[in-house]
């Protein structure tokens, strides 16, 4: 039923400065983009980030809450702190959870939880598939 994620979307009250943020994170120019709009094609799957105008926020949450996503990374440790040295904040530490399994989250600079993880299964799948 479910085949993966397609699309991770976020919210930022000025999309520029957030097109910018996640251009620089991410080593990558958005693939595509209009009005109230910007998205990126990432990694070897090309997974689909994209951004959204806030004022198409369809609550008005104050706070980062509800799921993270993980992206996979090569070093957690590494990554966490080039986010926060970015203006990110910490939200969850860089964690051991054991078993290959490293996390850490942070809240970007427009009020998104971003998170980060080492994942054994992950680099396993890319293997195989020679990505």
């Amino acid at each position: 039923m479910l085949n993966g994620f397609a699309t991770q979307n976020v919210y930022s009250a000025d999309l520029d400065a957030a097109a910018a943020w996640y251009a620089d994170v991410l080593g990558i120019e958005p693939y595509f983009r209009r009005a109230g709009y910007v998205e990126f094609r990432v990694g070897p799957y090309e997974h689909e980030f994209g951004i959204i105008d806030a004022a198409y926020r369809p609550d008005a949450a104050t706070v980062p809450g509800g799921p993270i996503l993980y992206w996979q990374v090569d070093d957690v440790a590494a990554v966490n702190a080039s986010l926060l040295e970015r203006g990110a904040t910490e939200f969850q530490p860089v964690t051991v959870r054991g078993e290959g399994f490293v996390t850490a989250s942070v809240v970007d600079p427009f009020g998104n939880l971003l998170g980060v993880m080492e994942n054994v299964h992950f680099a396993g799948v890319r293997e195989r598939l020679g990505a």
